[in-house]
């Protein structure tokens, strides 16, 4: 995915929409790395017992992909100036997350805001009301 120069970014434009399918595997290996040992992420039948459909994902497990989405779009995290979204509907291991986002508007320096979503492959929509600002590379 190539990123836009600053100079060609415009209000309306699209995140170029990137998904990933996210397995058990690397949910433990998040839980591993964040310390979250939470059992709705690593015990199907406890999360089962708390009305969940079986594991789910971290919350910012799935926030990180949507980083590493917007971020390659702008062309490496260091323009990712900053992301904050709503926790909606859980991601299930085995479903592929999709992250979008539109250019919203560009202030006098450069900086974008977009508005940021993502969605799994069964149609929930995982993260809503996401935002992120960003200075495309020159």
């Amino acid at each position: 995915m190539s990123a836009p120069a600053a100079s060609e970014v415009a209000v309306g434009d699209s995140v170029t929409p990137f998904s990933r399918t996210v397995t058990q595997e690397q949910v433990h290996a998040y839980a591993d790395a964040s310390g979250d040992h939470n059992p709705i992420h690593l015990d199907p039948d406890f999360a089962r017992s708390v009305g969940l459909p079986g594991t789910i994902a971290h919350g910012m497990l799935e926030m990180g992909i949507l980083a590493e989405a917007i971020a390659s779009w702008a062309g490496g995290s260091a323009n990712l100036l900053s992301l904050s979204c709503r926790f909606s509907k859980p991601l299930l291991p085995g479903d592929t997350i999709i992250c979008t986002g539109t250019v919203v508007s560009i202030d006098d320096s450069g900086v974008a805001t977009l508005e940021v979503a993502a969605s799994s492959d069964r149609g929930d929509r995982v993260l809503t009301n996401g935002r992120a600002t960003l200075r495309p590379s020159r």
